[in-house]
């Protein structure tokens, strides 16, 4: 039997058979890539999926999150993809009979970027989700505004660049329509160059935060507190209760006061006693003050100075330095009245009085008699 039917022989003849000129063993070998692409896109996507899932639900940041999600899809599409395009390669074809491997190549290029640009879209959305959700924890409501914003154009611009990419692999020359959108871009920009400035404004005030809605700010040419900020402008309501609007661009330029970016309140104050105040009164006077800021809960105990410095015309002045714990405005004037309230019982249970400006006259007594 082997001498007239020689295994070689047998094998030979069979992966030699043809069908439409392709032999079996290419088709044997299209087939196979093409089942592997299909079991790899149901069995090891989902397996790659799920030890990726765990990964990520040990981190604390939710972005691996959103980029795992957005991959899936896309990424199972992909693998379809290439799989196909390596089964047609393995099948090879004459071009003479079918000649598809060109049609295919340039079809799978096409289909490669739609899947990028799904991806991108995909990625997008799930940005614009994540950070839509971070922005409502936030006081300012320009970041509530701002991320749509950015993630709608970013969006125009990945669609239009895709357009432009699909086009020229298709054979498609893409020159004239650049140069035609960058003049236009040019014209749109001179036209629109103050919104423009001014959302860039808004984006440098969202980045740097040197305020937030409802701080108490002050700059060279007005002072008030923070009502709204919007795309192009700010609102500020001054202290005489007009509503004054700050183009944003201006007002990333300006020098910012924050008052309420302090954490406490500065008091700054002299008190005047007369001239016949001792030296041993005047010790404990000062001593007095002290426990007096040391002891109030309303004063913060970082910084303070209670300090006789000066021989004024009609006092011995003490200069008082401190801070109030709080910087709400209420409570810095309440913290402010209860210590002086608390000076006045000092000095008055030590008998010593406050220093009003006076002068003295000495008159010539001879000069009067002369007269």
């Amino acid at each position: 039997m082997n001498t007239l039917w020689p295994n070689n022989l047998i094998e030979t003849s069979w992966f030699e058979m043809t069908w439409l000129d392709i032999t079996l063993a290419h088709w044997l070998l299209a087939i196979t890539a093409l089942f592997i692409t299909i079991v790899a896109q149901r069995y090891i996507v989902k397996l790659f999926h799920n030890i990726a899932q765990k990964i990520t639900s040990r981190t604390e940041t939710q972005l691996d999150n959103v980029l795992l999600e957005a991959a899936e899809r896309p990424g199972s599409m992909l693998i379809f993809v290439i799989g196909t395009l390596i089964s047609v390669h393995l099948l090879n074809p004459p071009a003479e009979t079918f000649p598809i491997i060109e049609l295919f190549d340039s079809a799978g290029r096409i289909v490669s970027i739609f899947i990028g640009v799904w991806f991108l879209w995909r990625l997008l959305e799930g940005l614009s989700a994540y950070f839509t959700e971070r922005a409502k924890e936030t006081e300012s409501s320009l970041d509530d505004q701002l991320v749509p914003f950015i993630a709608k154009t970013l969006k125009v611009f990945l669609v239009l660049t895709a357009v432009l990419v699909i086009a020229q692999n298709m054979g498609y020359s893409i020159s004239g329509l650049i140069a035609s959108l960058g003049i236009g871009g040019i014209a749109i920009a001179m036209a629109a160059k103050d919104t423009i400035s001014n959302i860039f404004g808004s984006i440098m005030i969202l980045v740097d935060r040197p305020f937030m809605v409802g701080d108490w700010i002050k700059t060279a040419e007005f002072e008030g507190v923070v009502q709204e900020v919007g795309f192009r402008s700010t609102r500020i309501r001054t202290f005489e209760r007009t509503l004054v609007n700050v183009p944003n661009s201006a007002l990333a330029n300006m020098v910012i006061d924050n008052i309420d970016g302090r954490s406490e309140r500065r008091i700054s104050m002299r008190l005047g006693l007369t001239y016949d105040t001792t030296p041993a009164q005047m010790r404990a006077a000062i001593a007095g003050i002290e426990e007096i800021l040391r002891n109030h809960p309303g004063v913060d105990q970082s910084y303070k100075l209670v300090k006789f410095d000066e021989f004024d015309a009609s006092s011995l002045s003490i200069f008082l330095y401190y801070f109030s714990s709080s910087k709400v405005w209420a409570d810095y004037l309440q913290v402010r009245q209860e210590v002086n309230l608390l000076i006045m019982d000092l000095l008055e249970e030590m008998n010593l009085e406050f220093a009003f400006p006076t002068r003295t006259l000495h008159i010539d007594s001879g000069a009067i008699n002369a007269s």
